[in-house]
């Protein structure tokens, strides 16, 4: 069964066995998460979720995304302004993808 899952704020097309990065979530490592907002499952979409698909997801890996750099610069005002950011990320493969 291949389903489309929401988390993060982020959409994901998956079936048993695919790996995925999804935004943090906070399950420490080999956990099995729930995620419960499913949009679509085998075509049949829910409004807005569907309510009888339960996807089972085992945490893999919890990490950091590579460094971006943000720079800021402002002519003649002499404003230069360095910020670096690391994306934390968790790291899921599909387990299970049920009926109720």
């Amino acid at each position: 069964m291949k389903v489309v899952l929401e988390t993060g704020g982020k959409q994901y097309y998956v079936e048993e066995g695919t790996v995925i990065y999804v935004e943090k979530i906070d399950a420490p490592e080999g956990s099995i998460v729930t995620l419960p907002n499913v949009l679509m499952a085998n075509g049949v979409s829910g409004r807005p979720y569907l309510t009888s698909v339960k996807v089972s997801a085992k945490v893999l890996k919890q990490g950091k995304a590579k460094k971006i750099k943000v720079y800021k610069y402002v002519q003649k005002n002499n404003y230069h302004k360095t910020q670096g950011h690391r994306q934390p990320y968790t790291k899921l493969e599909i387990t299970k993808i049920e009926n109720i």
